[in-house]
């Protein structure tokens, strides 16, 4: 694979910010791309410095889709990789009594990062070359009460990368697909995660360059989600709907 530019959607989260130090560590011009983008200039020096690669910083919000292709169009250069690390947990029971909430988390898990996957997989198949990574969730793989708002909104993003993969199989553009399972960020701080089942961001990042490497079409960042997901998408439904997940 060339040393082409990595673009980081979400940069700011500690996913994105891994994703970037990463690729950077691989010799990768990074474009680090996020709302309020100038307080990520330490971490641009930071990058820039430790792995002597170029780093720019570029204002993106997903909740505006009209601003898209003015966005790609000021980068400096079309990225050869794309990583799609934006997303917002929100909280469930807001979700079930507000719908501004509700909305949020759906935009913020959907409908912001399907539009800017798609304007960039427009480009990428006019080059003839490219990389997509979308990184998903878990919880789309069965919808649970305590957060069934976020998971449907993953579940509608995993479907979309999956359809995106089949239709640039044959145009020079991959699409990967990321299940990270639990990951310990500020997203989840508050959580009481398990520690043999959480990820560190550092973690993610190494899996997703490993998938880049090697053509993978969808990860479990801990190969163990694999088989946890799998029985819970078979327990039927009769017996899910009684249990508290």
């Amino acid at each position: 694979m060339s040393k082409g530019p990595v673009l980081i959607l979400g940069a700011r989260s500690d996913i994105g910010l891994a994703v970037a130090k990463n690729f950077a560590s691989l010799g990768h011009p990074i474009q680090l791309a996020a709302r309020e983008a100038q307080k990520l200039a330490p971490d641009r020096d930071d990058i820039s410095t430790r792995y002597n690669v170029e780093v720019t910083l570029h204002e993106f919000d997903a909740l505006h889709p009209d601003r898209f292709a003015g966005f790609l169009d000021s980068l400096p250069e079309l990225p050869e990789v794309a990583a799609c690390a934006i997303g917002y947990m929100g909280e469930q029971e807001d979700s079930e009594s507000n719908l501004t909430a509700a909305s949020l988390v759906m935009r913020s898990n959907y409908e912001g990062p399907v539009g800017i996957l798609s304007e960039l997989a427009n480009r990428f198949e006019d080059r003839g070359s490219g990389v997509i990574i979308g990184i998903s969730s878990v919880a789309g793989q069965r919808g649970r009460a305590t957060n069934y708002f976020y998971g449907s909104a993953k579940a509608g993003f995993t479907a979309f990368l999956s359809g995106l993969r089949n239709r640039l199989a044959k145009k020079g553009v991959h699409v990967i697909t990321v299940l990270p399972g639990f990951v310990a960020t500020r997203m989840t701080e508050n959580l009481d995660l398990p520690k043999k089942l959480t990820a560190q961001p550092a973690e993610v990042a190494e899996k997703i360059a490993l998938a880049v490497k090697k053509s993978r079409n969808v990860i479990y960042v801990r190969s163990i989600w694999f088989l946890i997901m799998t029985i819970i998408c078979n327990i039927p439904e009769s017996i899910f709907k009684k249990m508290k997940l």
